[in-house]
């Protein structure tokens, strides 16, 4: 497992290089430019002298080497300084973004945590719902559970989730008025009464963030615990005497669980991505919302980052998924 987890890691950095000269190319040769929002009284040289003061001037090749630099030594450099108060780093050798000339790295941690309270507590409160729904669904297959399961299982992930969320403020916030139908991201958690409107706020967007991904998730644990029990092994274990509880909750569970790992972790870096639909519904100032008005304002810089950080996400994550492979089943062996 350890030489097996070595060579993957040292697999990922050429994939990881690849992957940001493909996404570098992409968007550095996508039409746009950052002086065409400038009015037009400004002139030409202006521009070109802006354009060079962003790095513009420079070959393209030149251009992708700095942002390797800045994106892999400078930044980390700039995080460690921060943590340990010493100077490692240069403030002027950073990745800047061109619509509020501030370090993009600073500007992503400034929108992280609103995205990982609600983004990634959905992911959390799906993930532990779907997997004991799964479980009685398929141990109880055709019940009443089962059927009902299924059906907000299929509602849940078939219906958009800008539909839900829209329909969840028209409710709880228009007819209702429990709940608050904007995310206020300047709120502070400093007493009992700012954590309730904390909790308030919160309580929407992770619904229906928390619905899609149990919808999902429930569903893979349903088949994989059905693709189980029928199997030798289980006969076996049931022909010794063993209890129900322990055949299916410790030997079918454990060899149900490989498939749904994948969905899973591979879903953990969509949480840093943020929900894009969602963070626009509510309002949310997190990383969904933050790539597209960088998008829209073409601040390249910002996409080229987001975008690289998300498949280094998938990269990291895609490993972790096939370490627990080995861990859960112990058939898998990668020697």
């Amino acid at each position: 497992m350890f030489v097996y987890t070595i060579r993957r890691s040292l697999i990922a950095i050429p994939t990881l290089l690849v992957i940001s000269l493909i996404l570098f190319l992409l968007l550095d040769l996508a039409p746009g430019d950052p002086t065409a929002q400038l009015p037009l009284t400004i002139p030409h040289d202006v521009k070109e002298r802006i354009r060079e003061s962003l790095g513009l001037g420079e070959p393209i090749h030149v251009r992708y080497a700095l942002w390797l630099v800045q994106f892999f030594v400078n930044e980390p450099l700039h995080l460690l300084s921060e943590l340990t108060g010493w100077d490692l780093a240069d403030d002027r050798q950073r990745v800047i973004s061109w619509q509020s000339r501030s370090p993009v790295v600073d500007i992503v941690m400034e929108r992280l945590p609103q995205t990982l309270w609600v983004v990634g507590l959905s992911y959390v409160i799906g993930v532990l719902i779907a997997i004991p729904v799964g479980i009685v669904s398929a141990y109880r297959q055709y019940s009443w559970f089962d059927q009902v399961g299924t059906f907000v299982s299929m509602v849940g992930f078939s219906i958009p989730t800008y539909f839900t969320g829209i329909l969840l403020i028209l409710v709880f916030s228009v007819q209702l008025g429990w709940l608050p139908s904007l995310y206020d991201t300047t709120l502070r958690v400093t007493d009992w009464q700012s954590f309730l409107a904390q909790l308030r706020q919160m309580i929407m967007p992770v619904s229906v963030l928390a619905l899609y991904n149990a919808a999902q998730i429930s569903r893979f644990m349903r088949a994989s615990i059905l693709d189980n029990l029928n199997l030798d092994y289980v006969r076996t274990a049931r022909a010794k005497g063993l209890h129900e509880r322990i055949v299916v909750l410790v030997h079918v569970l454990r060899n149900s669980l490989a498939p749904v790992v994948t969905v899973v972790a591979l879903g953990v870096p969509g949480v840093f991505g943020g929900a894009i639909i969602t963070e626009q519904v509510f309002k949310v100032n997190g990383l969904g919302q933050l790539l597209i008005i960088s998008i829209q304002a073409n601040d390249l810089p910002m996409v080229q980052t987001l975008a690289f950080i998300f498949a280094v996400l998938i990269v990291i994550f895609n490993l972790v998924a096939d370490i627990l492979y080995g861990l859960l089943d112990p058939r898998i062996r990668y020697d």
